[in-house]
Parts: structure tokens; sequence; C-alpha cells
């Protein structure tokens, strides 16, 4: 698949950061030495996290070359790795682990959050927030094109329930915060739908077309975003974008003396 455009991704930059700030809003652990951001992208969650702890070595982990490039220029006195994060192990355990609209996209849940969890500190917090969009018209229409199309489904999972989320990482000695936010975001036309999923949620299903091909998908794409998502009075319409948080602490074990 083609990098990750980063400007394309920025299109909607404030859009796309508020969930990420209000996620680090919820960090509690003023003394992190060791923070990472993994999904770091082209660093706009990643300077969030620099804010939030300037004491810290902050790592951002990504594998698209073209937003570790862009990170690196934002910001100079952070880390950056390339790296994959399902199998991503820092020389150090890490005070907070970070992961913002990144980790919807790996696999096997319920393998990757214990792993995340034993890269913690004793006190250590996990944050993550993913788009819960999995059946909204967004994301349902994409697979039903294709399929119309005879083209393969993306290959993304849906999210595991909040409960099973809640069990893995409780099971991994963590104690646990999880909550669903919707956002409503106000969006000129269903075309600047496409405009926003075209860096995300589009780019599998995109990716091996060619132009004809990639036009007539987006088309009848188009056609089904404007029954799915009517305009307003004003004219705009509003895009439902479901996001569960989740922030585990790493507990520990109270030791006992005979």
């Amino acid at each position: 698949m083609q990098d990750w455009n980063p400007a394309l991704y920025l299109q909607f930059e404030a859009e796309r950061t508020r969930p990420a700030a209000e996620l680090a809003a919820r960090l509690q652990h003023p003394g992190a030495q060791h923070v990472s951001d993994l999904g770091c992208g082209p660093g706009n969650s990643t300077a969030l996290l620099r804010k939030a702890f300037p004491q810290a070595t902050v790592t951002g982990v990504d594998n698209s070359p073209a937003m570790l490039e862009k990170a690196r220029t934002a910001l100079p006195d952070c880390q950056f790795e390339n790296a994959d994060v399902a199998l991503w192990q820092p020389e150090v355990k890490q005070d907070v682990i970070y992961a913002n609209a990144s980790l919807q996209w790996l696999g096997d849940h319920t393998t990757l959050f214990p792993h995340l969890a034993a890269q913690l500190a004793d006190n250590g917090v996990l944050a993550v927030q993913m788009p819960d969009n999995w059946q909204e018209p967004t994301h349902t229409l994409m697979r039903q094109v294709a399929a119309e199309l005879g083209r393969p489904d993306s290959g993304r999972e849906a999210l595991l329930d909040a409960q099973e989320y809640y069990d893995v990482l409780a099971q991994s000695g963590c104690t646990v915060d999880i909550w669903r936010t919707t956002y409503f975001h106000v969006m000129p036309s269903a075309r600047a739908i496409i405009e926003w999923l075209s860096s995300t949620g589009l780019r599998p299903y995109l990716a091996n077309l060619d132009n004809i091909q990639q036009q007539a998908f987006l088309e009848r794409y188009h056609a089904l975003l404007q029954k799915a998502y009517p305009p307003q009075s004003d004219g705009n319409v509003l895009m439902l974008f479901p996001r569960l948080f989740i922030v585990a602490r790493k507990t520990v074990a109270l030791k006992t003396t005979e």
C-alpha cells in the first residue's frame, strides 16, 4: 500500500487532534520519565505528550517514513522510531504508552493489548483511543461498494466489545477506565466526508485500483453517502464518529513480609 500522506491527514487536524487531546488530558502520571506515542503519525499527538511531560523522554513510533519525517521536523526534541507496533518492545519499561487512533489498524487485540501492558513499568499507564465506527454508514457503505464492485474488503477487523478489552487488561494486571464518546463533526458536504476518509479508512479499498476503478468506487460511495447523511437546515452534514477510550494503569503488587 502507498505510504500515508501527512498533508492529507492533517487537512482535518483540529478534528483529529481533539480526541487525542481529550485522551491526553486523562493521563495522570506526573513523574513519568519514559513516554511513547504508538502510531504517532505526523506528530500532532506527540506534541501533546511533549507538553504534558516536559521532563520525560518522549518517543514516537510509526512504520510510515513520510509520517516520521514530518514528525521529526515538527518535534526535534523528541525521539522517533520506525517500528511495527505489534512487535514493539522498548529497551526500558514505559511510564506512559499512548496510542491515539492507531491500534484499530492492527489485528488480534486479545494478544496485542497484553503485549502492550507488559511493556509498562509498575504504575505505568496505557492510554488508547480507537475509532469505533465499524457500524457507521461511513464504513458499512465502504464495504457495500467493495462487494458491489467485486473488490476485496479492507482487512481491518471490528473492535472487541468494551467488556472484552476490560477483561484482557484486568487479567494483565491493570485497573481499567473505559468509555465511549460520539463526536458529531460538522462537514460542508458528503464530499468532505470522502476527503476526510481518503487519508484513513478508504486507503485499503483504493490502494490497488487504477484511476478509472477508483473513480467508479468513489462515485458510488458518494451517492450512498448523500442518502445516509442528508443536509442540515444550514446545508452542512453531521458525520457521527464514535470513539472508544481506554486508560489502564498497571498495578503494583503489594509485597507482604512474614
